[in-house]
């Protein structure tokens, strides 16, 4: 949390305003709550003067609208005045758990649809607003993020068409396929933010005798793609790193991909030890649960997946059969997307709460500070573990 005996030193770019998209109101309401609690409880002589007007507030949700007509088709309506705010549109593109009627017909929103209305409620602020930052914590189209055929690379077409196009200054991401999909907006503000710092939370307080130590614990990537990411946790941990490489058949493509002909294990000896699996999601879970019956087969001890984006696209029966015939021990993935309650009821399944994480960077951004201490976690981690009694010798 902010620190709340430092001065304010520096006047908020506008007043703050957060813009909930359907899905979103659960996240955006547990940030809302933070905001307001820190900035009651700051102290500071300035909060009340001219240059911090509209800086406390009992909510700073803005109260917006998103109606669908029978065919389809939407719109978004804020009903209060936006002129001169630093606006924060939370969107989860992903949230299939929102639905609308489509020719009487109930059915649920895709991304395209959560995109749609994305651009609905920033085109409802008319230019009026001060600064637009967009928080998606997962990427519109972000899987796509290299091209090899002829075919389409939307997500950077559609950061362009935010930021150039619609006038959107700044995008946060969390945990991107590949970051380097900012490229296409090399003249604003992007931010991919990880979440190593709450899964380690997570696994610390809710895996009972968690050792970290080479010789009892070790970071496996389930491919080449993500290994960048773990090679973090490896390095913050101070433990051995592993890879799984997968073989595809690139001369055929099932479901829009190359299939996988099969895992094969780059690292050292994993028996007798806990392993953590670190992805950037959990699509269908066929890959995941491959490599978990491969480390099996190795003999690991203790398997635990981390993933910030839970989608779950096959549902949830081969993840009950693989945790009751003991393949894995535990799922952690974050609230940045969609939930469902079938899911948190999950014995297998720990939801990783990063709402506050998100109120620290709105908070932070709309008070004109640098981001840098929050997107670089190496220090607290440190001082979380030491603070739990682990001593991590780092590589």
């Amino acid at each position: 949390m902010p620190d709340l005996t430092e001065e304010l030193t520096q006047i908020p770019v506008g007043p703050l305003g957060i813009i909930a998209l359907p899905g979103c109101e659960t996240l955006a309401k547990k940030v809302d709550d933070y905001i307001v609690s820190w900035r009651n409880q700051q102290k500071s002589e300035h909060k009340t003067s001219i240059a911090f007007n509209g800086y406390l507030r009992d909510s700073y949700i803005l109260d917006a609208s998103f109606h669908r007509f029978g065919t389809g088709e939407g719109k978004a309506v804020i009903h209060e005045s936006v002129r001169g705010y630093d606006i924060y549109i939370i969107v989860d593109v992903f949230n299939y758990g929102v639905t609308h009627k489509l020719y009487g017909m109930d059915v649920p929103m895709t991304p395209d649809e959560h995109f749609a209305d994305l651009k609905r409620a920033i085109a409802a602020c008319a230019g009026k607003a001060e600064r637009l930052t967009v928080i998606m914590p997962m990427l519109y189209e972000g899987r796509q993020h290299r091209r090899t055929n002829r075919e389409s690379l939307d997500c950077p077409l559609a950061l362009q068409e935010l930021c150039d196009l619609m006038g959107v200054d700044n995008i946060l991401t969390f945990d991107a396929h590949d970051a380097r999909v900012q490229n296409a907006i090399p003249l604003k503000g992007f931010e991919n933010v990880t979440t190593t710092y709450q899964m380690i939370k997570g696994l610390v307080r809710n895996v009972k005798d968690f050792k970290i130590d080479k010789e009892n614990l070790m970071i496996i990537s389930p491919d080449e793609g993500g290994l960048h990411r773990c090679i973090y946790y490896s390095t913050v941990l101070g433990v051995e790193l592993g890879m799984f490489y997968k073989r595809r058949d690139y001369s055929v493509i099932v479901n829009g991909r190359n299939p996988i002909l099969a895992h094969e294990f780059l690292g050292a000896n994993v028996e007798g030890k806990d392993v953590i699996v670190v992805d950037d999601m959990i699509s269908s879970g066929d890959s995941m649960l491959e490599v978990a019956t491969k480390l099996k087969e190795l003999k690991a001890k203790r398997i635990f997946i981390c993933s910030a984006f839970g989608l779950f696209c096959n549902g949830l029966d081969s993840f009950d059969k693989a945790y009751k015939d003991g393949l894995f021990d535990g799922v952690f993935t974050t609230n940045l997307v969609y939930q469902t309650d079938e899911l948190l009821k999950r014995d297998w399944y720990y939801s990783v709460d990063m709402s506050k994480y998100v109120a620290l960077l709105i908070d932070t951004l709309n008070n004109d500070k640098s981001l840098s201490k929050l997107l670089s976690p190496g220090d607290r981690i440190e001082a979380f573990l030491k603070k739990n009694g682990y001593n991590v010798n780092k590589h």
